[in-house]
C-alpha cells in the first residue's frame, strides 16, 4: 500500500477555532492562557488556564463564533465536532466514505441516557467523559458507518491513535480512519492534577529553567488518514506521511518521566520510519519540572544517536496549556507547520532555556529551510508512552 498521510487537520483551541489561527498564535510566541472566565471547581485557585473563546476575535484577528449553546449540544461534543468538520474540509471530504474507522480519544466513552441523566450531575459527567459520538458525527457519514472505537491512553491517547490508525489503513481495513477527540476544563480532570500536584500557580513555561507546572487547558482536534495515492487522485494533500509509530505502555515510574523508556520509544519510531535523523522535535513537554527534564535527557540522547548538533526542540502547551487526551493533535499541527513552513515555532513562556549540548530551545521563531522529518512526542500517565515520525515528502 502507498504511503499513509495526514491529509486533514482540525483544530479548537484557546486561540479560536481553526489550525490557521493556531498556528499563528504559536509563531507569534503568544500565549492564550489566563485566569479562568467562566471555568469553576473546587481546587480551582485563579491559576492559568487556556479556555476557548466564547465570542471575538480569536489569534490575529480570526474571528469565533459564540461558544455552544443548548441547541448545538454539550460543548465537548462541540468542540470535536468543529474539528472533525475542518478536518474533513481540509482533506477535501464532505462526508466520512462508508466504512470509515472513527477513533474517539478521552477519558472514558461517555454511557448510553438513563432516567438520572439530568441536571448538574449530567453537565458535570458530559464535560468528563466522551464526546458523545452521536453528536460528533452527526451530518458527516456517508453511510451507516462502522461502530466507532474509544482509545484512553492518558495523555498519549490522540497519538496511539494515529497509530493505530495508521495500522488498520496499511491492513486494507478502512478506506479512510479519522482521529478525534476534545478536552473541556472540568473539576473532575483538574482536582487529580491538582492532588499530584502537577498544576502550576503561574502560566506553564515548558523548558524553562524556572518552570512551576502545568497550566490546563480545553479544545478539540481531528486528524484525517488515508493512503497517498488515494488522497492524492482527489486533489488532498498527500505531503505529511506518517512514516514512522512507536505506540507502548511500559514504564518504571508512574509519571511520564523515565528517560530510558522515552528516549526508548522515540528509537522505535525512527526505526519503523526507516530514517536516521531528525530536523526537529515537538516535545510533550508540559512545563513540570521533572517531566520536562526526563524528555530533554531522552531527545538529547536521541539526537547524539542522529549526530545532530542544533535540533530544533519546541512545545505549545506554553501557548494554550495541557489539552490531555487530545493534546497529541496540536502537537501534529505544529510539526506539519515546521515541515511545510520551514520554520519552528517558539516555546510561549519560555525566557531563560535548561542548559543543552545538542538540542537548541528556541525563544523566537528559528527557520529549519528544507526541514524533512519530525517527531512527535506525547506521554502520560501509567507508562503509556507514544512517538511519531513525521515526513515530508
Amino acid at each position: 500500500m502507498s504511503d499513509i498521510v495526514i491529509s486533514g487537520l482540525g483544530l479548537v483551541t484557546p486561540f479560536g477555532q481553526g489550525v490557521e489561527p493556531y498556528w499563528r498564535g504559536l509563531l507569534g510566541g503568544r500565549s492564550a492562557l489566563a485566569a479562568a472566565r467562566r471555568f469553576t471547581s473546587p481546587p480551582y485557585r485563579g491559576e492559568p488556564v487556556g479556555e476557548v473563546p466564547e465570542q471575538g476575535p480569536g489569534a490575529g484577528g480570526a474571528t469565533t463564533r459564540p461558544g455552544p449553546g443548548p441547541e448545538e449540544g454539550p460543548r465537548k461534543s462541540a468542540y470535536a465536532r468543529t474539528a472533525l468538520r475542518e478536518a474533513l474540509h481540509a482533506a477535501g471530504l464532505a462526508r466520512l466514505p462508508d466504512g470509515a474507522a472513527v477513533l474517539l480519544v478521552g477519558q472514558a466513552p461517555l454511557p448510553p441516557p438513563d432516567d438520572g441523566w439530568h441536571g448538574r450531575r449530567a453537565v458535570d459527567e458530559r464535560e468528563f467523559l466522551g464526546p458523545d459520538p452521536e453528536e460528533v458525527l452527526s451530518g458527516v457519514l456517508a453511510g451507516p458507518g462502522r461502530q466507532p472505537a474509544h482509545l484512553s491512553h492518558a495523555c498519549a491517547s490522540a497519538v496511539f491513535a494515529v497509530g493505530y490508525a495508521r495500522e488498520l489503513l496499511r491492513s486494507g481495513a478502512a478506506p479512510v480512519a479519522v482521529v478525534v477527540g476534545s478536552s473541556v476544563l472540568n473539576r473532575y480532570e483538574y482536582a487529580s492534577m491538582d492532588v499530584v500536584r502537577a498544576v502550576g500557580r503561574t502560566a506553564a513555561r515548558p523548558f524553562d529553567v524556572d518552570r512551576a507546572g502545568i497550566s490546563l487547558g480545553e479544545g478539540g482536534g481531528a486528524v484525517v488518514l488515508e493512503g497517498a495515492a488515494q488522497a492524492r487522485a482527489r486533489g488532498a494533500a498527500a505531503d505529511l506521511v506518517v512514516a514512522g509509530a512507536a505506540c507502548r505502555v511500559a514504564g518504571a515510574k508512574s509519571a511520564a518521566s523515565d528517560t530510558g523508556r522515552i528516549a526508548a520509544c522515540m528509537r522505535a519510531a525512527l526505526d519503523d520510519a526507516s530514517v536516521d535523523g531528525l530536523d526537529h522535535v515537538h516535545a510533550h513537554a508540559t512545563g513540570t519540572g521533572q517531566g520536562d527534564a526526563a524528555e530533554l535527557a531522552a531527545v538529547e540522547a536521541v539526537a547524539a544517536d542522529c549526530g545532530a548538533r542544533a535540533l530544533p526542540v519546541s512545545s505549545h502547551k506554553g501557548a494554550i496549556g495541557h489539552l490531555l487526551h487530545i493534546s497529541g493533535v496540536p502537537a501534529i499541527a505544529a510539526a506539519a507547520g515546521t515541515l511545510r513552513g520551514g520554520v519552528v515555532a517558539p516555546t510561549a513562556g519560555l525566557t531563560v532555556p535548561e542548559p543543552t549540548d545538542r538540542v537548541v530551545l528556541p525563544t523566537v521563531p528559528m527557520e529549519v529551510a528544507g526541514a524533512r522529518t519530525a517527531a512527535v512526542n506525547s506521554f502520560g500517565f501509567g507508562g503509556n508512552n507514544a512517538s511519531l515520525v513525521l515526513l515530508r515528502r
